[in-house]
């Protein structure tokens, strides 16, 4: 008990201290941001500061924070590590400075100021890849709640293509319409019930009493498969730590938002809050079921949407019900919306098509969408794999432009290179130690042909992936400080 109050407490001092300090280095002042310069009651928007963070904490929330949790506490209290220190020097940093660049290049979307910092090769790059992970975002945010629904509902008629059906038309008109029409209405709403049904988890565990492991009692690798926490678990726990898929969310409240100084408290607020909600759910996943050998078993006997709604009901009883299905199917949804907008957006901004006419918008949101309905019949677990893995790829890569963008403007880069190093190991490791990867090449490669299998897989492909994966986070700096510090320092 004592472990999580800690971390809760980090987590909301990282706010106040560390968050002041990277507020501070950016230096917000009073120019106009892009929602005040050139309003176009589409998609800039000046909004209240208030309705905007709410927004903000439902786009980056979707599923992550709690599936994504749960799955981490497989690794015991280690995971709090993760969340806390992640969320406050690598996630809330990342997601501040997308927010604020983007701010301060009229809100462009996350591929077009990378392409600014990185390079036009880099630019074109990360247009397919951020437009494909979005879609990728959206399809999985539609087919685990339409799951869900057809499992708690009455009629067998209501199956799952039918709530496919009613997710994908809403994510269509969210997409299309005006960003105060549908999704400034409606989110201030939703958020405000994810935080409750946040506090109301947490407050579940004290009032029942439920046996949280301390982590100086376990402080080890607790995994009842034995699987490595590097680095593994810092992609599962993407999200509720850092998630590129924010710095795509980010730009979309950039063009709302009416004064510099509102960014600490809406894009680095946002990722903290995103924090604590997974820290509960983490808790929730190792004490309501007495270790991460219990928290195993629950999950493979009846999957991780069935889970939240047994944590729920078991800690909070009857309405615990309702706030899992807030849970599992408003919050993935409010996610999956807003990926296929920022989708519209990035591609609006690649090809300069002014999004003020329906009939433009409306060109770029039906294939979106049809790309979407015709991956939603693909294996659920695989998109998610790969989505995870796209999610550091990308935060990588946004961390090293945020690091390129201060280091230009004499800034101490060092905030966004230091995450930038750490997430750059992290994904090329996990591509080639993952199963979805290329660890079965490696493993075929090293033991002439065969092919190992579960743990052994992973020892051999590792024994490759972990000196890679350092060596190439070694020269993502050295191209860094060559191509970006060193000029700076010479043109003094």
């Amino acid at each position: 008990m004592l472990t999580f109050l800690i971390a809760l407490a980090s987590l909301i001092l990282g706010y106040v201290f560390y968050g002041a300090f990277v507020e501070k280095i950016f230096a917000p002042d009073d120019r106009e941001t892009p929602a005040v310069a050139h309003p176009d009651d589409v998609d800039f928007v000046p909004m209240e500061p208030w309705r905007i963070f709410l927004i903000q904490v439902l786009n980056i929330a979707g599923l992550s924070p709690i599936f994504g949790a749960l799955s981490g506490a497989l690794w015991g209290p280690a995971v709090y590590f993760w969340i806390v220190f992640g969320a406050i020097f690598a996630g809330a940093v990342h997601d501040y400075l997308s927010g604020m660049i983007s701010e301060r290049n009229n809100g462009a979307s996350i591929s077009e100021t990378v392409g600014i910092y990185l390079g036009p090769s880099v630019k074109t790059a990360a247009r397919v890849f951020t437009v494909v992970m979005l879609v990728l975002v959206g399809t999985t945010f539609s087919t685990s709640p339409a799951e869900f629904l057809a499992m708690i509902s009455p009629s067998s008629s209501l199956d799952v293509n039918f709530w496919l059906v009613v997710i994908l038309t809403y994510y269509f008109l969210a997409t299309l319409l005006p960003i105060d029409k549908l999704i400034g209405n409606l989110y201030p709403l939703f958020g405000a019930a994810l935080l409750v049904m946040c506090v109301g988890v947490g407050g579940g565990i004290f009032i029942n009493g439920c046996d949280m492991p301390e982590i100086w009692d376990n402080f080890a690798n607790l995994h009842p498969n034995g699987l490595p926490i590097w680095p593994l678990m810092f992609v599962t726990v993407s999200c509720g730590a850092i998630s590129g898929f924010h710095a795509t969310q980010s730009p979309i409240m950039a063009r709302c938002i009416t004064s510099e100084r509102q960014g600490r408290r809406i894009f680095y607020g946002a990722m903290i809050a995103e924090g604590v909600v997974a820290l509960v759910w983490a808790a929730a996943g190792v004490s309501v079921y007495n270790g991460t050998g219990g928290l195993l078993t629950a999950m493979n006997a009846g999957g991780l949407s069935n889970l939240v709604y047994e944590i729920c009901v078991k800690l909070l009883g009857p309405i615990g019900g309702e706030l899992a299905l807030l849970g599992v199917v408003a919050c993935p949804i409010t996610s999956g919306d807003t990926a296929f907008r920022s989708a519209r957006l990035t591609v609006a901004d690649w090809y300069k098509i002014d999004q003020k006419s329906n009939g433009k918008r409306l060109m770029l949101t039906m294939p979106l969408l049809m790309a979407g309905a015709a991956l939603s019949q693909f294996n659920f677990q695989i998109i998610w794999r790969y989505f995870a893995w796209s999610n550091q790829t990308l935060a990588m890569i946004v961390l090293w432009s945020a690091a390129v963008y201060m280091a230009r403007h004499k800034m101490n880069f060092w905030v966004a290179a230091i995450p930038a190093v750490f997430l750059s190991a992290v994904s090329c490791t996990y591509i080639l130690v993952a199963g979805e990867g290329f660890s079965p090449a490696i493993a075929r490669m090293l033991c002439d042909g065969a092919q190992p299998e579960g743990a052994n897989l992973l020892e051999v492909a590792s024994s490759v992936a972990y000196p890679v994966g350092i060596i190439f986070a070694a020269m993502c700096f050295i191209v860094f400080y060559y191509k970006s510090v060193r000029p700076m320092r010479e043109s003094f």
